[in-house]
Formats: C-alpha cells, sequence, structure tokens
C-alpha cells in the first residue's frame, strides 16, 4: 500500500489528534465513527485511544499505523 497517501492523510489533518466522531472526515468517508467504536470494543482499534470529555479521540500517528496494517493494494 502507498505509504505516502496516509502520509498526506496525517499531514493534512490539523491537529495532532482525531476525535471519533471526525474519522469520517479524515479517511475521507472510508471509516464510520459506529465501525471503528466496534472495532474498539473487539480490542481491534487503533492502539493509544483515549478519552478527552465526551469524545474518543486517537493520536494521528497510531491511527495512521493502524490504516496502514488493515490497508491492502487492490491489484488488477
Amino acid at each position: 500500500m502507498n505509504k505516502s497517501i496516509f502520509q498526506k492523510m496525517a499531514d493534512d489533518w490539523q491537529a495532532p489528534i482525531v476525535a471519533r466522531t471526525e474519522i469520517l472526515n479524515f479517511t475521507g468517508g472510508a471509516l464510520s465513527d459506529r465501525y471503528l467504536a466496534n472495532l474498539d470494543s473487539l480490542g481491534q482499534g487503533p492502539s493509544g485511544r483515549f478519552r478527552m470529555g465526551r469524545k474518543i479521540v486517537y493520536p494521528v500517528r497510531e491511527l495512521v499505523l493502524w490504516l496502514q496494517k488493515r490497508s491492502t493494494t487492490i491489484k488488477a
């Protein structure tokens, strides 16, 4: 998988964290907050998540590493 795509996502994001409710925006619509919440409940979500007030947030670096590990290139 082209890692530069994920690095561009991180570089374009304005903060060092991503709220779970903003995951749709961060991934360009590829993942929803509900899907990520389900993965978190199964212990399969990104590591390093924490709570800020009422929101669950992820460090951008951990989120990008997790996305890289879960992504594969589709060959035609």
